[in-house]
């Protein structure tokens, strides 16, 4: 083959000078003049990329000038890109492999670390057993720990603990499992349509067989009917027996939650009691006391206040009173300028302090929410005391639950906080086990079996 001299590989000292020698080059290169052989390697071809570049001509036409005749190399070029992707792959996958479990370690240190930093330790603890619910007898627990949850033997042999069961209508057998667990309070949504109450979370959840009647009233009319014919006292009115068979004069608290057009729906409520009123099963205010009984009906949500008291000679459908709004001052106030705490005023307790700064409004005059009109004494604990920081309730928040507390036994009213703190478990115990110290009288819960626990502060890392 031949082409100009000074394109051979003598030509090292001698580079192309100007764009018609390279031009040269590169048809001499596609007529197939030039072979692959014959092309400039090694210090050759750094000399020539050096010449081309000080000629001015780019990398576009140096890659013309070193990769043509594409298609003797193409093959040899797509097995080369295929092994380079397949190595940086392997590569990648070998990195992961290798510094996965250093990550995850180092994940976990640092949570650690900011568990201690933060004093949320305590979430972690392994402490003695607090002595908590006592009427939790040990008696009446299985193996396993836990009561037993048949619908059968829904009160059978459990003892009664003050736990509220929060959307008892979820559970597989609603009331039922409640009662199993020994719980003495449960709650219903009711929704008003075609003059009947539906029970569900949402308009969308509601179901025809999901009736208030069906859910509640029959079974607790049929469940107190046989427990007051055992005892054979159904013609004495002042000896009842409740719905737990260990303990008779327990009442069962129904909580109703009118979730729209209260004035229409309450006397709806009022007359699907009627089955359990003639039966002489209802709390009820008498005109001069209150009178208990083996249920006792408490309305929330949207029920009108007015219509509830209308009648004042016998009512046996009672408030839910707001027990943000009947808190009283600390005896003993908390410096809020200690420098412990001193942290405790940046931090977002919700609505808690701009409640408890002023004096309660007058609804219906706060006076109103006694024994003879309400019995439950409610709030979000999320809204009023706010979120818990660092594992522990703060002095001020202490403050909040203490004054509410205290406004609801002034008036004779059972405090309930809702939407306590479900996870971390340990913090979910934690707080329960402060409100019953302090003198709540019930817990509002979605965990039965946690409620029916005796061992509060147990190792939290199997279950969480």
């Amino acid at each position: 083959m031949s082409y100009p001299k000074k394109y051979t590989f003598d030509y090292v000292a001698e580079p192309p000078s100007s764009s018609a020698d390279l031009n040269a080059v590169s048809e001499a290169d596609e007529r197939g003049d030039i072979g692959i052989e014959d092309r400039p390697s090694g210090s050759t071809f750094a000399q020539l990329r050096h010449a081309l570049f000080t000629a001015g001509f780019g990398i576009t036409s140096f890659s013309h000038l070193l990769f043509s005749n594409r298609q003797s190399r193409k093959p040899q070029f797509q097995r080369e890109t295929r092994r380079c992707r397949r190595s940086y792959v392997v590569g990648i996958m070998k990195r992961l492999l290798v510094t996965s479990p250093v990550m995850i370690l180092s994940m976990f240190g640092i949570l650690h670390l900011l568990q201690v930093m933060i004093g949320r330790s305590r979430l972690f603890w392994d402490a003695n057993t607090i002595e908590f619910l006592p009427d939790l007898d040990r008696a009446h627990r299985f193996d396993n720990g836990f009561f037993r949850s048949t619908a059968s033997a829904s009160s059978e042999d459990v003892l009664p603990i003050p736990c509220h069961s929060h959307n008892d209508y979820w559970r597989r057998e609603p009331l039922y499992d409640a009662l199993s667990w020994g719980c003495t309070g449960v709650e219903a949504d009711v929704w008003l349509f075609d003059e009947e109450l539906y029970v569900g979370h949402t308009v969308s959840s509601l179901k025809r067989e999901h009736t208030f009647r069906t859910l509640y009233i029959n079974k607790l009319v049929e469940l107190l009917d046989k427990m007051n014919h055992e005892h054979g006292i159904v013609e004495e009115p002042e000896v009842w027996s409740g719905v737990f068979k260990t303990r008779p004069q327990q009442t069962l608290t129904l909580l109703v939650d009118l979730k729209d057009n209260g004035h229409d729906a309450f006397p709806v409520l009022q007359k699907q009691l009627h089955a359990l009123r003639e039966r002489n099963y209802l709390t009820h205010w008498s005109g001069n006391e209150v009178v208990q009984r083996a249920v006792t009906v408490v309305a929330t949500g949207d029920t009108p206040f007015d219509m509830l008291i209308a009648n004042s000679t016998y009512r046996d459908v009672f408030y839910d009173a707001p027990l943000d709004r009947l808190w009283e001052a600390p005896r003993s106030p908390i410096d809020h300028q200690d420098p412990i705490h001193a942290l405790d005023s940046e931090m977002d307790y919700g609505l808690a302090m701009s409640m408890q700064d002023s004096p309660a409004p007058n609804i219906h005059g706060i006076n109103y929410f006694n024994t003879s009109t309400s019995y439950y004494a409610s709030t979000s604990f999320s809204k009023t005391v706010g979120f818990v920081w660092r594992g522990h309730l703060s002095p001020r928040q202490m403050e909040i639950i203490r004054g509410q507390i205290r406004g609801a036994k002034r008036r004779g009213l059972k405090a309930r906080f809702w939407n306590t703190p479900s996870w971390p478990i340990a913090l979910r115990n934690h707080i329960w086990h402060v409100l019953v110290k302090e003198g709540a009288d019930v817990l509002n819960v979605d965990d039965l079996a946690g409620a029916a626990r005796q061992s509060w502060t147990m190792r939290v890392h199997q279950l969480w």
